[in-house]
């Protein structure tokens, strides 16, 4: 790959993630001070996100694989969401900000596999030059966090008592104008089903992949993948506006640590599987989420306040433990058949069905913790899912059972 191509790339990446660290972090705190929405209302905006990637295995399938090349799709997907964000920003009700969120998480979440596929059309090894690409999307969400909480100070007090927070509404749709024009310049992937060959839906969907469920050990890890999203969805949908409501400064900014976490943590994941295995570096990740959420419950913005720092610096073990670790477990058992098919499974079971739920729980858990003076019992809301975190722990130490060697699996990855 030559030097002005990976730049391009690099910048996609970038701008990508910079896109969705620069509103999706807030959003909770947003419909929160901004649109006084309640839990019930924020778990429906927040589902938007599920919905986005129940929906994009059809844009990606029957559009892009098909008709136009991916870098075009791209450009023509960010300009408009860009003009939706704008929407967004101007939007002073729950029930006027909604349609807009739907239709720009329908348009988004198929971006996320369209910059993965103009990046592999480039690479000759991608299992090495992969990374350092995906690397600047993991940059531009933390400078997107640094730029709300100590440029524009857009989530201080101050700013939040203003409602300046709709700002980054603004600063998203800028960016997303800027790498929807720039993607018309990044290099020509082009459809990769020849005209004429027949998509079948099962191949959109990866219904096909279905038949590994027959195999009691990944229908176990299927199933505690959809369970594990529940947890998740509350981190996603209350981490930020609780952090603002016990007085936590610049909570933005130090969300960042999550994603500082999660790239040093990636690192890590092939010395636990060659160490440890696939099952102990799963059921790691799996724990986390009660550790961390057990300090969420138990830390506050005074003296305590490093607990809230190490919950929040916990996400890449969280994260990459699991999700990144599933993947490659994921791809090990699908064989070269399935792979694709067992990925889309998998992504639409957990940020489709599994983040759905995890979404509706947390609105409900919330609104139902929501005390007489407006508050909430934060405690009460974080030891929940760190139950359910744990009950998945346990089903999965005891249900799991693959003995095949770690070295196995990562070299089917």
């Amino acid at each position: 790959m030559n030097t002005t191509t990976r730049v391009k790339l690099s910048a996609m990446m970038f701008l990508e993630f910079f896109i969705w660290g620069s509103w999706f972090v807030t959003l909770g705190t947003f419909l929160d001070k901004n649109l006084s929405a309640s839990g019930s209302e924020t778990a429906a905006v927040f589902s938007t996100q599920s919905w986005g990637a129940i929906i994009a295995p059809f844009i990606i399938g029957l559009i892009a694989d098909r008709f136009f090349n991916a870098e075009k799709i791209l450009g023509v997907l960010h300009i408009v969401g860009a003009v939706l964000m704008y929407q967004m920003y101007n939007a002073t009700e729950v029930s006027v900000f909604y349609p807009y969120v739907l239709g720009y998480m329908i348009l988004f979440m198929p971006t996320l596999a369209l910059v993965n596929s103009v990046s592999f059309n480039q690479m000759k090894d991608a299992e090495k030059e992969f990374s350092t690409i995906r690397f600047w999307g993991t940059i531009g969400w933390i400078v997107a966090g640094l730029c709300i909480s100590y440029l524009f100070l857009w989530d201080s007090k101050t700013g939040l008592e203003s409602g300046l927070l709709k700002n980054t509404f603004l600063m998203a749709g800028i960016a997303s104008l800027v790498l929807g024009l720039m993607s018309f310049a990044l290099p020509a992937t082009p459809p990769k089903v020849a005209k004429g060959e027949k998509i079948k839906l099962s191949d959109i969907l990866g219904l096909d992949a279905l038949s590994l469920l027959k195999d009691r050990n990944f229908a176990v890890f299927f199933i505690s993948a959809i369970l594990i999203c529940i947890p998740l969805a509350f981190y996603y949908q209350n981490a930020h506006p609780f952090l603002s409501s016990i007085g936590v400064n610049e909570p933005t900014g130090k969300m960042a640590i999550g994603q500082v976490s999660e790239a040093l943590f990636l690192l890590l994941i092939p010395v636990f599987f060659k160490r440890f295995g696939f099952k102990v570096t799963i059921l790691v990740g799996m724990i986390a989420w009660a550790v961390r959420y057990a300090l969420f419950a138990y830390g506050n913005a005074g003296e305590l306040s490093f607990m809230l720092l190490i919950g929040i610096a916990l996400h890449g073990v969280c994260y990459d433990f699991f999700f990144v670790s599933g993947q490659i477990y994921t791809n090990s058992r699908a064989g070269d058949k399935y792979k694709s098919a067992a990925q889309g499974l998998i992504t639409l079971a957990t940020y489709g069905v599994g983040m759905l739920i995890g979404f509706e729980v947390a609105g409900m858990i919330t609104d139902s913790y929501k005390l007489a003076d407006g508050s909430i019992d934060w405690k009460m809301v974080w030891i929940i899912p760190a139950g359910i975190a744990l009950v998945v722990f346990l089903l999965f130490s005891v249900f799991f059972n693959d003995k095949s060697k770690p070295e196995s699996v990562l070299d089917a990855a």
